[in-house]
């Protein structure tokens, strides 16, 4: 099945059972699921109702489609993520952004936890993403092309969307929270890096890294979707000290406070 038949499915799913078209989607990363418990959710999907998704298999990501209201605010929010080192592919990794795109959503936010290349950058400290490298050695763009899904070369200088990004940076200062920029590197994992591997990604320009969220940007700026990304700062990288998973989970966790509280500050943009 072609994968504008995939996304046209999944579409009609959440419409029999949710009529409404969304103004953002979220895609909460690890340990920041939590960020569901500020939603009305008016309807769900696992990946069972949503057969072209595949089952989550990483630490606290449940892979569930949630549907409903911020305050006044109509959001799509993917419940975890999907990951290339699951062995899934970069296209079944990013269909979720495809059908928030169709559903409708004006903006996509990307929430990931990550790991600090630039020492600057402390566990704890939320970071909002720049730009991005790429080292994950694909890309969900290639393949067989369709016209109807968007350019083949999408423009990534501003993948990350520059009016969001100062709009974060305001809630942040109005909250207090000092919000750090950061070029973030994507690798595919599941390994955690080697002392050699991090003092090149920093050579190469890197603050932070991680597994995730490059895929979602590529299909978004394919789309045409204003993107915005946040990092959570969990664990400095190179550090004698061995990094575990659930060390990761338990500092996103730690911090999810201070992203719910500039997410859904922004939603106050959308003004309705």
């Amino acid at each position: 099945m072609s994968l504008a038949n995939q996304i046209a499915d999944c579409v009609a799913v959440v419409r029999r059972k949710w009529d409404k078209r969304p103004n953002v989607g979220i895609v909460l990363g690890t340990g920041l699921g939590g960020l569901v418990d500020d939603v009305r959710i008016k309807a769900s999907f696992t990946a069972d109702e949503l057969e072209h998704f595949p089952r989550a298999t990483a630490l606290s990501h449940r892979g569930r489609l949630v549907c409903g209201l911020a305050g006044d605010v109509r959001i799509v929010v993917m419940e975890g993520r999907f990951h290339v080192y699951e062995g899934y592919s970069p296209g079944v990794v990013t269909l979720p952004i495809r059908v928030m795109h169709a559903l409708g959503i004006e903006l996509l936010i990307l929430t990931n936890a990550s790991g600090a290349l630039n020492l600057t950058f402390k566990p704890g400290e939320l970071a909002v993403i720049t730009d991005h490298i790429n080292l994950m050695g694909t890309n969900p763009l290639i393949g067989p092309h369709d016209d109807s899904l968007g350019p083949r070369f999408p423009d990534l200088s501003r993948a990350y969307d520059p009016a969001w990004i100062e709009r974060a940076d305001e809630q942040a200062r109005r909250l207090g929270i000092d919000l750090r920029r950061a070029v973030y590197v994507a690798v595919s994992g599941p390994n955690y890096e080697t002392r050699a591997e991090v003092k090149f990604l920093e050579m190469i320009g890197g603050d932070l890294v991680g597994m995730s969220t490059v895929p979602e940007a590529i299909v978004a700026a394919q789309c045409g979707l204003p993107t915005l990304a946040f990092s959570i700062v969990t664990n400095s990288c190179g550090e004698s000290k061995p990094i575990t998973a659930d060390d990761v989970v338990a500092q996103a966790v730690a911090a999810e406070k201070k992203l719910r509280g500039i997410v859904w500050g922004l939603l106050g943009h959308f003004g309705l």
